[in-house]
């Protein structure tokens, strides 16, 4: 096939690139020889004191834990769950596990008791190194899984001093940090174990075509699924990455990457703490998106990359106090996971300086398969073109079997070294993902001459309302385009006539004040009829994931239960 977007390249970036056969843990180790003194991880504190680790020590510690785990019975093979915020024990523990052959499963601290359960079952781990304040929800689903053994950590255990000492006072004992699994039986601290082993590497033998990592999938359509990627695949990915950044001359080992991405997402995972490993960068890391502590650590930590989603730079934009603070230190931002709006990026690189570039990743090709170029030629509302020996086509819906043409839409599928090995236990699920050695990914999307790609919406998002495809993107596109907006969202309703009708959901700036008919005239000039919304309604917030990204599905479950109960009640009438 030809590769039409190679033409749009930025002049350094490589068509095509030689990926060495090496692990991950293989990266850190290699940096912490290049870079012992540098440092790989700032974890702040709440008075402007910080907690800092070297990569020499960082990878001390990988070591020591990963003698730990082989104490503990650790195989190459097993899953090892890690259930925390960003921290430097997640780090830690993440690189230790690969170090003995082990596979991570990174979990969402904020999954219900019954989602962590599906997820340890599904994954047969045995081992988990959970912070302290979830440390009773795993308790309590010991018996329900394969569970055997806890290591628990504590939040403050890397606090800066100050900070560690207010913690201890004020919070610890309130919010359930404190833990005390002395005498527990198969229950370790994690600090009690970095201190009995030696930080001498373990002698296993690991190579790139070894499982690296299960990462779940959100679990939009049913239960949640493990894509099973190997270190080459991640591996790939990352020179694919430093590859991209070559236009800003990316200098190893001087720079600072902000870390507010959770790590237990695929995208904070690749895009922060494997790259930063990779390339001698210091992390960031915040526990979780607060907009005001973002700011603050921008303007001391002066980071030059900003991988994020747009939700984040919709609050940094919207900030009160935003011009108080100095983001002149950005250099580039990749956004993805949602929908980037033009109103969006312009504001934030007004603000910073620096490119906002919306790109296109999954966990199923962990992690980035298309950007927009740095320096070049880049569109508004385009997720970009594909990174070097990503290959992309777009199939027809319906069979997945023909091409489209150029500007029409279909199915969004790829191929790369990136793209996952399957679902964990899920052949069927597999085979109706990887077909062909192309990965189908659920995407409505077109391509258009210059080779970049533009998402439609979702497969199961599309609307179909008299007939007509409606994709909800378009319609929050010209939401965002309306001045008293700050959020919006598109999804479908069941209608009796039509299928479907269209209905948004919209949290306006603050101080701002709205009337459903002006949303409709200023759509009327903007839209086709058929996509008008013939429902709208204000709210006061959107419900999010963790990494920010709207839950589409969450209004719509809202809405289908509201109308059950509504059918219930016109019954009894």
């Amino acid at each position: 096939m030809e590769r039409i977007w190679l033409k749009n390249y930025d002049p350094a970036v490589p068509h095509s690139m030689n990926y060495p056969k090496i692990t991950l843990q293989h990266l850190l180790e290699r940096t912490a020889q290049r870079f012992p003194d540098k440092t790989a991880i700032i974890f702040p504190g709440v008075l402007g004191d910080s907690y800092r680790i070297t990569f020499r020590q960082l990878n001390q510690a990988v070591n020591r834990l990963a003698n730990a785990l082989i104490s503990l019975g650790v195989k190459k093979g097993d899953r090892v769950t890690l259930l925390m915020p960003n921290c430097p024990q997640f780090v830690i523990s993440y690189y230790a596990v690969l170090k003995v052959g082990g596979v991570v499963v990174a979990t969402n601290p904020l999954y219900s008791p019954r989602e962590m359960e599906h997820q340890f079952k599904d994954c047969g781990t045995e081992t988990i190194i959970v912070l302290s304040l979830f440390y009773r929800t795993v308790a309590e689903l010991k018996d329900k899984t394969k569970l055997k053994k806890l290591i628990v950590t504590n939040i403050k255990e890397y606090l800066p001093t100050v900070t560690r000492t207010l913690f201890t006072l004020l919070r610890e004992k309130k919010e359930g940090h404190s833990v005390d699994v002395s005498g527990v039986p198969d229950t370790y601290s994690f600090q009690d174990l970095l201190h009995k082993f030696g930080d001498t590497p373990p002698n296993i033998e690991v190579n790139a075509d070894d499982i690296a990592m299960f990462q779940y999938t959100g679990g939009t359509t049913g239960l949640s699924k493990g894509a099973v990627a190997l270190h080459r695949n991640v591996v790939a990915n990352l020179y694919q990455m430093r590859g991209w950044e070559t236009p800003l001359s990316l200098n190893q080992g001087e720079e600072v990457i902000m870390g507010v991405m959770p790590l237990f997402h695929v995208y904070g995972m690749v895009t922060v703490m494997h790259f930063a490993a990779s390339t001698g960068s210091t992390m960031v890391l915040l526990p979780r998106w607060e907009p005001t502590q973002v700011l603050k650590a921008i303007a001391r930590y002066k980071p030059a990359f900003f991988p994020g989603v747009p939700t984040m730079y919709v609050a940094i934009n919207n900030h009160p106090d935003v011009k108080k603070y100095n983001l002149r230190s950005i250099e580039s931002c990749s956004s993805g996971a949602a929908p980037l709006p033009l109103e969006v990026q312009q504001k934030f690189e007004e603000l910073t300086g620096g490119r906002l570039l919306e790109g296109y990743g999954l966990s199923e090709a962990p992690v980035v398969v298309t950007s927009n170029p740095l320096t070049g030629m880049r569109k508004p509302g385009s997720i970009g073109i594909p990174f070097p020996d990503v290959d992309v086509k777009i199939m027809d819906a319906e069979t997945g079997e023909k091409e489209m043409p150029l500007g029409e839409v279909g199915e969004l599928v790829i191929k790369g070294p990136q793209v996952m090995q399957g679902y964990w236990n899920r052949p069927e699920e597999t085979r109706m993902v990887l077909r062909n050695g192309w990965l189908y990914t659920g995407d409505m999307a077109k391509m258009d001459e210059d080779g970049f790609i533009f998402i439609v919406d979702r497969k199961k998002d599309m609307i179909i309302a008299g007939g007509f495809n409606i994709y909800p993107r378009e319609i929050e596109e010209v939401l965002f385009e309306h001045p008293k907006v700050k959020e919006a969202v598109c999804y479908g309703l069941p209608h009796e006539y039509r299928g479907q009708t269209v209905k948004v959901c919209i949290v306006l700036k603050e101080g701002e004040a709205c009337t459903s008919e002006e949303i409709t005239e200023f759509c009327q000039s903007r839209l086709a009829k058929y996509k008008m919304p013939k429902h709208i309604e204000f709210r006061e917030s959107l419900p999010k994931s963790l990494i920010g990204k709207v839950l589409r599905r969450v209004l719509v479950e809202e809405e289908l239960a509201r109308l059950k109960e509504k059918g219930k009640a016109d019954k009894k009438q």
